[in-house]
């Protein structure tokens, strides 16, 4: 089984977000010898939000490209055939300001590219990433899953993954981390709880 573990917060060591993608994904590995894991951290890897440049890069013959162009192109395909390689792909996603961080948005940009991950046609989107399962990793200082506060945050991502074909979708959340020491605890152990109870289902698909 191919694995794609995703971590998109800003602050490294410091984040719930990747302590918790970890045991994800520590726990998948512990359960499957045979998984194959690759690792993409969206806050250090340069991934270009979308922009005229890129369109532009795409267009431009691949031996006419400049070296930025080049550079852009070559990480564009890499994240885009790491998603559609993975069997499994965990998103580590902490709420920023409502919504999903940037450098994630970005990432979806690069795996929304239709014709390859989804395609319309008379009747209708149709998502051709199926057959995948994804572990939402979401984390937030308050709590807003179900409310209008967090339609920008998981209900963004469930709605994207389910555009493109994948309907095997789970989270795992831990939330009202800023709220007290009591609450934080509390969310880690809702979280893991999830953890377990998923983890076992996946490494048997």
């Amino acid at each position: 089984m191919k694995l794609l573990q995703i971590d998109s917060s800003i602050l490294g060591d410091a984040s719930a977000s990747r302590q918790l993608t970890r045991e994800v994904v520590a726990t998948l590995m512990a359960a499957d010898s045979d998984i194959d894991l690759s690792y993409r951290d969206l806050s250090k890897d340069v991934t270009a939000h979308l922009s005229g440049a890129t369109f532009a890069a795409k267009g431009t013959p691949a031996e006419k490209r400049n070296l930025a162009q080049k550079l852009e192109v070559e990480l564009n395909e890499a994240i885009l055939n790491e998603f559609m390689a993975a069997d499994v792909i965990v998103v580590g996603a902490p709420m920023y300001n409502f919504s999903v961080p940037t450098q994630l948005k970005a990432w979806i940009d690069q795996i929304s590219v239709a014709g390859v991950t989804f395609r319309y046609t008379e009747k209708g989107p149709e998502g051709l990433a199926k057959g995948k399962r994804v572990v939402i990793v979401s984390t937030s200082g308050g709590k807003h899953a179900g409310g209008p506060t967090g339609v920008g945050h998981e209900d963004y991502l469930k709605l994207v993954f389910g555009f493109l074909g994948i309907t095997d979708i789970e989270v795992v959340r831990a939330d009202g981390l800023a709220y007290s020491p009591e609450a934080k605890e509390a969310g880690f152990a809702a979280a893991r709880a999830r953890i377990s109870d998923l983890t076992s289902a996946v490494a048997m698909a």
